[in-house]
């Protein structure tokens, strides 16, 4: 049986943290930001944590065995 694959797409979104949640990169702070007020630009300038409920499907993405 050959080894499983990491998804490409999600190795390049996500990292696992040392306690073992996911953390990920805000969407929609690339462009067209003019119209975003400043609160909202300034709240997607931060890590993201991956909620419980995702977190099972992330993993197993990730996996590298």
């Amino acid at each position: 049986m050959p080894k499983m694959k990491t998804h490409s797409g999600a190795k390049k979104r996500f990292r696992v943290t040392g306690s073992g949640s996911v953390k990920y990169k805000h969407s929609g702070a690339r462009h067209i930001l003019t119209k975003k007020t400043t609160k909202r630009k300034r709240n997607l300038r931060q890590n993201g944590m991956m909620r419980e409920t995702e977190l099972f499907h992330v993993k197993r993405m990730l996996v590298k065995a």
